[in-house]
């Protein structure tokens, strides 16, 4: 990660951010659901998600690419077709797929931004959601085109969907990255905006609201 990062986007309130006019149907008693984000670093994006209710887990990770290459050093070159991903685990109960994406493509991360976010470069920044099965692919393509349609971002969004295949979790020392050194000047420069204005943008969202 660039230590000069700037926070790419941040700037559409909620109250001009549409909802997602379809979402997946949780089925009873299905217990947890997983999704799979890409938005640049993960250990901002990883902080966003875990302050929300119904999220369970938050894993850091590489996705993208093959079992020997996931790590950081052979994901860094940008060359190995990973990105730096985060699973979530969460409760379709209390927060819906649909409403995890709004927060993705609102606050985590700037979607209109090719293979970056901010000064951090290369294809393992891009901005991708990993699907796994025909629905939640449904789900996310309405959404981006209604996201385009509504004009909240100057230009288009360039979020990629790609099959999720297989999720490998990244060395211990990134898991919980930004809550274990909120002084990190990374961590300040770029999570911490992330944070607030989740905090802002979502309040009755956030654990412990």
């Amino acid at each position: 990660m660039s230590m000069t990062c700037s926070v790419p986007g941040l700037t559409v309130p909620r109250s001009r951010f549409p909802a997602p006019e379809h979402d997946l149907v949780p089925e009873e008693g299905a217990g947890l659901s997983t999704a799979v984000f890409a938005g640049g670093c993960f250990w901002c994006v990883e902080a966003v998600f875990m302050a929300l209710e119904g999220v369970h887990s938050v894993v850091s990770g590489y996705t993208g690419g093959d079992r020997e290459s996931a790590n950081y050093d052979a994901v860094c070159t940008g060359r190995t077709g990973h990105a730096e991903a985060v699973e979530i685990q969460y409760d379709p109960a209390v927060i819906s797929y649909g409403e995890l994406l709004r927060v993705f493509f609102s606050v985590a991360h700037d979607p209109t931004q090719l293979n970056r976010q901010g000064n951090d470069r290369g294809p393992q920044y891009r901005s991708a959601v990993f699907f796994s099965s025909p629905q939640e692919k449904r789900v996310v393509e309405d959404y981006i085109r209604l996201i385009d349609a509504s004009g909240v971002y100057p230009d288009p969004v360039v979020t990629t969907l790609e099959p999720l295949d297989e999720f490998y979790p990244a060395e211990d020392y990134h898991q919980n990255f930004a809550g274990k050194h909120p002084q990190q000047p990374y961590i300040m420069a770029v999570a911490a905006p992330k944070l607030k204005k989740v905090r802002e943008a979502y309040p009755d969202r956030l654990k412990n609201a």
